[in-house]
Parts: C-alpha cells; structure tokens; sequence
C-alpha cells in the first residue's frame, strides 16, 4: 500500500530560476495526525512537529530563513491534507516583502485537504515595504467534506518608521473550490501611487486590511450577530454569511488590531467547523 500523499509538485518552469520551495504532507495515523512527508529546495523550511492541542492536530511553523524577500524571489508552497488528518500552519513572525529593485517577486501557495480533513492556514502578517513589487497567488482545492480556515493580515508600508506605500505594485489572487466548483474567487492590485490606496471602493487611506475565511462553516443569526460585535470593538470589521462560507474583513491603522479581528474570529468559527477551541500558537505572545 502506498502511503504517499499526492502533494502539488513545482511549475515546469522551476528548474530554470532560482526559488525556494516547500512540500509538506499531513496524514492521519493512530488518532493523531503526522507529518508524513517534507520535501524543500532553497531556503524555505518547517520546523519539526509541534502538538500542543494533543497527537489530533498537527502543528507546524514555516520558516524562511532570510527574513525576508528581496526583489526576483520566488515562494512556492504546497500543503497536502490526508483522509482525515487536521494540520495548522503558521509562520514564527511577520513575512517582510522588500523593494523590487527591477524584479517582482511571487508567493504561490497550493493547498489540497482531502475527505475528512481540516486544514488551518493561519500565517502572521505580511509587511510590503515601499517599490515593492509582489504576485501573490493562493488556491484551495477541497474534498466534499472538507475544511479549510485562513487567513491574512496585510501591512502596506512601515507605520512605525513614518513609511507609506506611495510605489509599488501588490496584486493577490484566491480561489478556493470544492469538488472542483469554485466557491470563492477574489482578484486584488493595489497601486501604491494609484487611487485604490485611498478610494473608497479600495483601501479608503487604511494601511492594514485582514481577510478571514471559514469554509464548510454555517453560523445561525444569533452567533453572526455575537462575531459581529466581538470583531467591532477593534474598528472598521463586518463579517458576511455566504453559503457553506464565512469571511471577516478589517480595514485599519494598526497591526495588532487587525490580528486582534482575525483572533477573534477564529475562536468565533473554529469551534463551529471544527469542534475544537481555538489553542493560541505560543509564538504568536513572542
């Protein structure tokens, strides 16, 4: 019997530039779930296993070594989740994007989360550093019965050292299916010297925006009416009830906040979809 998961495998083109890359691999054993297979090239790693919700949910941080992405790099990530196995991926700090330097730089992230399973994606957030210029790309392929959680914290500029994002260029993509229907399709390009930084039909002159999506999760009005007013003591939230689908949105000034509305939200909806509290990663306190 071959064990081997069927993990999202490089581009054809990625032999012929420099990336870094990143398999991991879940696969329930035992009434636990294990980290089955990891495969890297380049500087990106995951550290070893962490449980501290018990052998049911496997932790595990990702680590890009560099500290951050200059202008040329390329991130390509791809998560497999098992018959059954729950992982929770997350990263030890805030992913720094830097200044193009006349190279645009990629993140793809690949996610597959087979039936019975669950897989949290729960990264700390991403800083965009002045002229950077960043593709990011993010799709979610789900079993019938699967479930996904993610999120995303989005820093435009450096706040603190009095830095806007006035130039540079972001430009996201999400699509999420389910039995290969898609359910959820978001296409974003924030300019920084075009309007979208400060229309209100963009960023409306906020810096930091924050995405968080349940997928597989159906609140009644009563626990929709309690998100909503737990994620609105941190500012400019809402949170909408699709079908099979919740998403939570923040527009703000400040990081913290951001990932204070995220927080929240996952302790709203992980208990909902998945059965279980919301255990804090210690190294989110670090």
């Amino acid at each position: 019997m071959n064990d081997r998961l069927a993990l999202p495998s490089l581009s054809a083109d990625s032999r012929t530039r420099w990336e870094a890359s990143l398999r991991l691999g879940f696969m329930a054993r035992a009434g636990g779930t294990i980290l089955g297979e990891r495969r890297h090239t380049g500087p990106l790693r995951v550290q070893k296993p962490l449980y501290p919700e018990g052998a049911e949910v496997c932790h595990a941080v990702i680590v890009h070594p560099p500290g951050g992405v200059v202008g040329g790099d390329v991130l390509d990530i791809g998560i497999a989740a098992g018959d059954g196995a729950h992982a929770l991926l997350t990263t030890p700090g805030a992913g720094k994007w830097y200044r193009a330097n006349g190279h645009s730089s990629r993140q793809d992230v690949r996610i597959e989360v087979a039936e019975g399973a669950s897989l949290e994606w729960l990264p700390q957030e991403t800083l965009f550093y002045r002229e950077a210029e960043v593709e990011m790309r993010h799709e979610v392929t789900l079993a019938a019965n699967a479930r996904y959680i993610g999120s995303e914290v989005l820093c435009f500029g450096r706040n603190a050292s009095g830095e806007t994002f006035d130039s540079g260029s972001i430009r996201q993509s999400t699509r999420i299916r389910r039995e290969g229907t898609l359910v959820w399709h978001e296409e974003g390009n924030i300019d920084g010297a075009g309007s979208g930084m400060h229309s209100p039909f963009g960023l409306d002159g906020h810096t930091v925006c924050a995405t968080f999506i349940a997928c597989g999760a159906t609140l009644d009005a009563s626990q929709l009416r309690q998100l909503r007013e737990e994620i609105g003591v941190h500012g400019r939230s809402g949170a909408t009830q699709l079908p099979q689908i919740v998403v939570v949105r923040h527009l703000g000034r400040s990081s913290q906040a951001a990932r204070a509305v995220m927080v929240a939200a996952w302790r709203r909806l992980r208990p909902v979809l998945m059965k279980r509290e919301a255990v804090i990663p210690r190294l989110w306190n670090t």
